[in-house]
């Protein structure tokens, strides 16, 4: 099973990522994750991606797509994956075609869990946290007993800087920009699924649960 999970801020993917995992043993696979275990082995890949990344730059699509082709070559992949923040770019999305078809591969689903924006940016710009024992609360989902009060120590709580409605609205519009090229891509290639990330958590994973068991495309 050779999975794309894509969702934007706030959509609960990290959250569902983990479930997939846990329920169907396939390795989950991040950008960041791939970079690490490169840089930590030492590879020529993993030390390109190390220069861009201590000079502050972005690391270039070829050796991103390098980094991942040897990912996928590993055999804990050869019975399935789960691929989380690549591809960004209808370049990369190009690219993985290419590594998945020198593989004798191919994608079985792109999950897209679909949540509107006003929904997101509730969910985003609600979560306070203690400044003295780090306890995070949510103005929704977790509430402090008394407003705007650690529960445990009765600091005052603060809100961080990512989480501030202006900073909200400016990373919800560029993920969303980001985003919508590799929605049509995939969407013309007949990968994409997209699911209700409005509801529960578990319901969520309900209807994924049901797509991947069916997994067909």
């Amino acid at each position: 099973m050779n999975l794309i999970l894509m969702g934007l801020p706030g959509a609960g993917k990290g959250t569902q990522a983990d479930k997939i995992v846990n329920k169907y043993g396939i390795p989950h696979i991040s950008t960041g994750d791939m970079f690490r275990a490169a840089i930590k082995g030492g590879t020529e890949l993993g030390l390109k991606a190390k220069s861009f990344m201590d000079a502050g730059n972005l690391v270039p699509d070829e050796v991103t797509v390098g980094i991942v082709r040897d990912r996928l070559s590993q055999d804990d992949c050869k019975d399935g994956f789960l691929l989380d923040g690549f591809p960004r770019t209808v370049a990369q999305a190009e690219a993985l075609e290419e590594i998945l078809a020198e593989l004798d591969r191919q994608l079985d689903h792109v999950v897209y869990i679909k949540v509107p924006e006003e929904d997101l940016f509730k969910r985003l710009t609600g979560r306070w946290v203690c400044p003295d024992c780090g306890t995070s609360y949510h103005e929704i989902f977790n509430p402090p007993k008394i407003a705007g009060k650690c529960n445990k120590d009765g600091s005052d709580l603060i809100q961080r800087d990512d989480d501030k409605p202006e900073t909200v609205e400016k990373r919800i519009k560029v993920n969303l920009d980001q985003t919508q090229p590799l929605v049509d891509f995939y969407g013309n290639k007949g990968y994409l699924r997209n699911i209700d990330g409005k509801q529960d958590i578990q319901d969520v994973f309900e209807d994924l649960d049901t797509l991947l068991k069916g997994n067909n495309r």
